[in-house]
C-alpha cells in the first residue's frame, strides 16, 4: 500500500483551518477538536473540495491507537496485536490465517444458501475478496481488510456507540470508486462495495453504507505476509485527518442530526448475520456492548 501524501495534502491544523500536511503529521496529532456534528460535516466538506483527486470514506472509534512510532494506527484485524502497539508474532499470523482459511472454505461452501442466483454464488466462490469481505463485516475472524463507511454520519454513530469520555473518526483518501471492487495498482489498494456484494434482504451493509479496504495485490498467507513489514499493512497511510469529539454535547450540540441508534446499525433479522453466527468461533471478535441511549 503507498503512503497518502507524497504529493500535496490537504489536511487542517488544530484550529480546524485548511494546511498542507504528510500523512506522517496527520498521523502524529490528537486530531481536530469538534464540537458538534454539524462542525464536522463542514470541516470535512473542506477536505473533499480541497483533495479532489481521492474519495474520502470514514471510520468511527472509541480510542485512536498509535504504532510504536506514535503515529495513528489503522491495522486489519489480522495484523493487530492483541495488547499494546508492537508486532504480531509469525506464529500469532500464522494461525489466524489458518483460521481465515477455514472460514473461507465454509463461506465458499455456503455460496449458494447465501445467493440464490446461480450466477452470483458462483462469482462468491471464484472471488475470494468478497469472500473475505463477508467474514469481515460479519466479525467472523480476522481478516487483512479494514471496515470504512462511505457515510459520516454513520462513523460518527460507530465512534458514540462504543465510546465513554472520548470518540474519534478517522478520514482516509482513497482512489475513484468504480464498480463492487475497485483495484489501484498505484496506491496498491482494492476497495470492495458492501452494497454490490450482499444481497438486498442483508439489510445490515446497506444501512451502514459499508466498504472495505484491502491491500492489493491480496496477501492471502504467511508466506506472502513475510515480503511486507507490519508497518506497511496499516491503513493509517490513508489518513487525511482525523477528529475527536465528548460524545454527549457532540450531538446534543447538533439536534437536527441524531445518531443512528445501535439497533439500526445492527439490523435484527439478517439472514447473512444468522449464517455467519454458525461460523464464528465460541471466543473470536467478542461483541462490543453498545453504550447508553443517546439523551436528547
Amino acid at each position: 500500500m503507498e503512503t497518502i501524501g507524497r504529493s500535496a495534502l490537504w489536511s487542517l491544523d488544530r484550529a480546524g483551518k485548511p494546511i498542507n500536511k504528510s500523512n506522517t503529521q496527520v498521523r502524529r496529532t490528537k486530531g481536530v477538536k469538534v464540537r458538534s456534528y454539524r462542525e464536522l460535516a463542514r470541516l470535512v466538506a473542506e477536505l473533499q473540495f480541497r483533495n479532489r483527486d481521492f474519495v474520502l470514506v470514514f471510520r468511527g472509534q472509541s480510542k485512536d491507537y498509535r504504532n510504536e512510532a506514535k503515529n495513528t494506527s489503522l491495522r486489519p484485524g489480522i495484523f493487530r496485536p492483541l495488547q499494546g502497539n508492537g508486532t504480531v508474532p509469525f506464529g500469532e499470523i500464522r494461525r489466524r490465517f489458518e483460521r481465515l482459511e477455514t472460514c473461507d472454505r465454509q463461506v465458499a461452501e455456503l455460496a449458494d444458501a447465501i445467493f440464490p442466483e446461480r450466477e452470483i454464488a458462483e462469482r462468491l466462490r471464484r472471488q475470494r475478496i468478497l469472500r473475505w469481505t463477508l467474514l469481515q463485516h460479519y466479525e467472523v475472524c480476522p481478516t487483512p481488510l479494514l471496515d470504512v463507511t462511505h457515510s459520516l454520519r454513520v462513523a460518527a454513530s460507530f465512534a458514540f456507540d462504543r465510546a465513554s469520555d472520548e470518540a474519534f473518526v478517522f478520514v482516509l483518501g482513497i482512489p475513484n470508486i468504480s464498480g463492487a471492487v475497485t483495484a489501484s495498482i498505484e496506491a496498491g489498494l482494492q476497495v470492495v462495495r458492501l452494497a454490490s456484494v450482499c444481497p438486498s434482504n442483508a439489510v445490515r451493509p446497506h444501512i451502514q453504507e459499508g466498504y472495505v479496504l484491502g491491500e492489493y495485490p491480496e496477501i492471502g498467507t504467511t508466506e506472502q505476509k513475510q515480503n511486507y513489514g507490519q508497518f506497511e499493512m496499516d491503513f493509517g497511510r490513508r489518513l487525511v485527518a482525523k477528529f475527536r469529539f465528548n460524545p454527549e454535547p457532540f450531538w446534543r450540540n447538533s439536534p437536527e442530526f441524531p445518531p443512528v441508534p445501535h439497533e439500526a446499525l445492527y439490523p435484527a433479522g439478517d439472514p447473512l448475520e444468522e449464517l455467519t453466527r454458525t461460523l464464528r468461533p465460541t471466543r473470536s471478535m467478542p461483541r462490543k456492548k453498545p453504550r447508553a441511549k443517546y439523551k436528547e
